[in-house]
C-alpha cells in the first residue's frame, strides 16, 4: 500500500494509550478517536496517550456518534479496545461492517469466539463479507497462548499432552474483570455463582456456552484456537473453576475493599479438552489480586517426545497485547473478507518499516 494506513481507535482507556501511540509510531496515520467516557471527550489523544506526548490534532469524540463518525473518517482499520465478549462489541462490528471497515479488537473472547458465540459470530461474518471487510480479535494470547505454543509444537516428534497456565493481576484490568473472577466474593457465593456449572457434562456445557448462559474463562476460546491451528478435532470440553485465596488481607483499589483473608481473591478457571487425535490440552487462566510475592507468569508444557516447557516471567501483559494487535494490522488488511480468527494468518511479523509497506493485496 503506497499511503499511510488509515486507523480509528474505538475506546479511549488504558489499552489506547498504548494502542494509538504505536499506530502512530509504526507509520500509521490516526484519522479518529471515539468513547463513551465523558471525562476524555474532547481532549487530544496526546493527553490519553501521556507522558508528554506532542499533540497529535485528533480529538477524542463521543461514541454514540459512531456510524456517522465511521462514514466520515472512513479508516482502513477500526481498533475496538473496550469490553471482553462479544455481545459487548457486537453492535461496534456491525457498524465497522456496514462501513466497509476492518476491524480488529483486544476482546478477549473475538480471538476465537466460534466456540462460545456462535451465532454471533456467524452474523457477523456474513454482514463483514456483505461489506468486503475483515473483523478478527488480537491480543497477548494471540501470540503467547498461541503461536508461541503451535511454534513449540513444530519441534515436537509426539505430542500427549498440552498445558498451559497464565497468571494475571486481575488489578491491572479494571473492576469488571476482577468481579468477573469472584474477587471479594466469600467461597460459598463463588460456588453458588462463578463455581457453580464445575461437574456438568460436556454437551451441557457447550449448550450452557453457545446460548449465552455461561460466560466461558479466555482458555476456553484459547483451546479452540490451538485445536483449529493444529487441525486437531474436538470431542468434548469442560471447565472448572476454583477459587483462589490468601492467608493475608489483600488492598483491592479496583473494587475498593479489602478483601479478607480466606475470601476469594479470583479463580483459576481450568479448560479440558479431548480431541479425536488423541491430544488432550489441559489450560488455565489463574486472574486474582496479586500479593506482594506474586506476579505474572506464562508457563507452556508440551508432554511427549521430548517434552519441553516454556515460561515466560513477568511479561508487560498489556503493551504486548497492543503490540501484537498493531503488528497484525497489515495482515488484517490482506485477510479475505469475514469474520476471519488469527489462526488462519499468517505468523505474525515485527515491522522495521512503516505499516502500509506490509501490506500485499489491497
Amino acid at each position: 500500500m503506497e499511503r499511510k494506513i488509515r486507523v480509528c481507535q474505538y475506546g479511549a482507556g488504558k489499552m489506547s494509550r498504548y494502542l494509538m501511540r504505536y499506530v502512530i509510531e509504526h507509520g500509521g496515520e490516526l484519522v479518529g478517536a471515539m468513547c463513551r467516557n465523558p471525562g476524555h471527550i474532547g481532549k487530544d489523544v496526546s493527553e490519553i496517550i501521556g507522558d508528554g506526548y506532542p499533540e497529535v490534532g485528533v480529538k477524542v469524540e463521543s461514541s454514540a456518534d459512531a456510524d456517522r463518525l465511521l462514514g466520515e473518517w472512513k479508516p482502513d482499520v477500526c481498533i475496538v479496545a473496550t469490553r471482553s465478549t462479544m455481545a459487548e462489541i457486537e453492535d461496534i462490528y456491525e457498524l465497522c461492517a456496514k462501513h466497509g471497515v476492518n476491524a480488529v479488537s483486544t476482546c478477549e473472547e473475538a480471538l476465537y469466539p466460534w466456540n462460545s458465540s456462535p451465532a454471533i459470530t456467524e452474523k457477523l461474518d456474513k454482514l463483514a463479507k456483505e461489506g468486503n471487510c475483515t473483523l478478527t480479535g488480537v491480543g497477548y494470547c494471540d501470540l503467547y497462548w498461541g503461536t508461541l505454543v503451535t511454534n513449540l509444537a513444530g519441534s515436537s516428534h509426539k505430542i500427549t499432552t498440552i498445558e498451559g497456565s497464565s497468571s494475571y493481576n486481575v488489578e491491572d484490568y479494571g473492576v469488571a474483570l476482577a468481579e468477573g473472577h469472584g474477587a471479594g466474593l466469600t467461597v460459598e457465593e463463588f460456588y453458588k455463582t462463578i463455581g457453580q456449572y464445575n461437574e456438568t457434562p460436556s454437551d451441557e456445557m457447550k449448550r450452557l456456552v453457545e446460548s449465552g448462559e455461561y460466560v466461558p474463562s479466555y482458555m476456553w476460546n484459547q483451546n479452540g484456537w490451538l485445536c483449529s491451528k493444529l487441525d486437531l478435532h474436538v470431542v468434548s470440553q469442560t471447565q472448572k473453576c476454583i477459587p483462589c485465596i490468601d492467608k493475608e488481607d489483600l488492598q483491592s483499589e479496583t473494587l475498593g475493599m479489602v478483601v479478607k483473608a480466606g475470601d476469594v481473591t479470583g479463580m483459576r478457571a481450568i479448560v479440558t479438552t479431548e480431541t479425536e487425535e488423541g491430544i488432550t490440552l489441559v489450560t488455565e487462566c489463574v486472574g486474582k489480586i496479586f500479593n506482594k510475592d506474586e506476579f505474572d507468569r506464562n508457563v507452556w508444557t508440551l508432554h511427549g517426545e521430548p517434552e519441553t516447557t516454556c515460561i515466560v516471567n513477568k511479561p508487560a501483559t498489556v503493551e504486548l497485547t497492543c503490540a501484537t494487535l498493531v503488528n497484525r494490522i497489515p495482515q488484517l488488511i490482506d485477510a479475505p473478507a469475514g469474520y476471519v480468527t488469527t489462526d488462519k494468518f499468517p505468523y505474525n511479523q515485527f515491522m522495521i518499516k512503516p505499516m502500509n509497506e506490509y501490506v500485499l493485496t489491497k
